[in-house]
């Protein structure tokens, strides 16, 4: 038991230690540093100034309808009425005095007809607003000429009241409201998220960490002084600590950054992703499913790690454990807006996708507990397995040199594990 908190701490602290973990760290850091303070880094440069769209109208009608329409909502430009010809306009809109040049001309058969005229094609925000606008003013004249009272036009055009009701279900509760479900899916958008990049940095380094110790025949040493069991294991609790205490960093400088931005963002971004009303049992299955779920893949990586001798090798012999991690995630970001899909519901319970999928289906619905429970099960059953089946490829596994990145070599492995007993 000595050598394997040596080996643990070994690999904790050559770990936290590094460059490599400093400088992501450092970079994670400054964005968040970044997002928390991008309105004001984006109003420092911002100038204040509201563009301006220049009019022309050749109706004497719509651009005074028009200022009217805009004094009761809140645009993101200006109207503002030219007297110069078109020619100098588009010597303005060059030079950069105005934005843009609307020119409304009249028209017999649709009332007016409208050019717009602009040096920034790609932006069509401009264009979208104020087509829309146009396209109401149309409406209400055709409607006026048609006789149509303006009072019944403005009743013809208020919103219809529509209500969802929850219907009670056979024990009493009701299902849940679209505000607990938009809730919810902010909450398990966050926890997916930090669950999938976790499993696939993490599992990364325990891969790569015991292939260095290969290359630079480290492992020779270590193996005759502790068992390979015990620092496989050692290993993956070791970079676990590592992952878990660069998370708790970001974690706290991220509360702390919207903490002393609470006067300016208010509770918004807490109420978005669900923190202050998500319930304390999605975070004690978060906890979890991000711990099973962690100890699935990085036994995996552990014993996927152990046939490789070369660095150049492990993003190779990796690459089935980053496709079942995306594949989890993909299936995540799909059951956030389907999760009563058959296709989710059955993938809930494959202990490689469960961690996230059952995760997102606990988060969002209210799923039977013989179904949590079995998920649950399937994962630590699955652990289990992959723990007595890693730690005899592990064995071998380390004693194997040479350029490898097969599965086959789990075969060569597990033979060199039966000789090393």
């Amino acid at each position: 038991m000595h050598k394997f908190w040596i080996v643990l701490s070994h690999t904790y602290m050559t770990r936290i230690k590094s460059k490599s973990f400093i400088i992501t760290t450092a970079i994670f850091l400054l964005f968040f540093i970044v997002i928390g303070n991008i309105d004001r880094i984006i109003g420092f440069f911002d100038d204040d100034e509201i563009d301006q769209v220049a009019v022309i109208d050749d109706t004497d009608e719509i651009y005074t309808s028009l200022v009217e329409q805009y004094q009761q909502i809140e645009a993101n430009f200006e109207l503002v009425e030219y007297e110069g010809t078109l020619a100098d306009a588009e010597d303005d809109i060059l030079s950069g005095a105005i934005k843009g040049l609307l020119h409304i001309q009249p028209d017999t058969n649709n009332y007016f007809s409208v050019d717009y005229h602009t040096d920034q094609l790609l932006n069509q925000s401009i264009q979208s607003q104020l087509t829309n606008d146009l396209q109401q003013l149309k409406n209400a004249r055709a409607m006026i000429d048609m006789g149509i009272d303006q009072s019944v036009l403005e009743e013809i055009y208020s919103p219809i009241v529509f209500e969802t009701v929850a219907v009670e279900l056979a024990d009493g509760t009701t299902a849940r409201t679209a505000e607990e479900i938009g809730v919810a899916q902010g909450l398990v958008y966050v926890m997916l998220f930090i669950l999938y990049t976790s499993v696939l940095v993490y599992g990364n380094m325990i891969a790569m960490d015991i292939a260095n110790e290969k290359s630079s025949r480290v492992m020779e040493i270590l193996i005759s002084s502790s068992s390979p069991i015990s620092q496989m294991f050692a290993k993956i609790i070791g970079i676990s600590l590592l992952g878990l205490t660069q998370i708790s960093i970001l974690l706290v400088s991220g509360y702390y950054i919207i903490q002393s931005r609470s006067d300016d963002m208010g509770d918004g971004v807490f109420e978005y992703f669900g923190f202050a009303d998500a319930p304390l049992s999605t975070y004690v299955y978060a906890v979890i499913f991000f711990i099973l779920g962690y100890f699935v893949y990085a036994t995996l990586s552990a014993m996927l790690g152990s046939l490789v001798t070369r660095m150049e090798d492990v993003g190779q012999i990796m690459m089935p454990v980053q496709l079942l991690i995306v594949l989890a995630f993909m299936l995540s970001m799909f059951g956030l807006n389907m999760p009563e899909s058959t296709v989710v519901s059955v993938t809930s319970f494959i202990p490689f996708l469960s961690p996230l999928v059952m995760f997102l289906r606990v988060g969002l619905l209210d799923v039977p507990a013989w179904e949590i429970g079995l998920s649950i099960g399937l994962l630590v059953l699955t652990t289990l397995i992959l723990a007595v089946i890693g730690a005899r490829v592990y064995r071998g596994g380390v004693l194997m040199y040479g350029r490898s990145a097969s599965l086959k070599d789990f075969k060569r492995a597990l033979q060199l594990s039966k000789k090393d007993r």
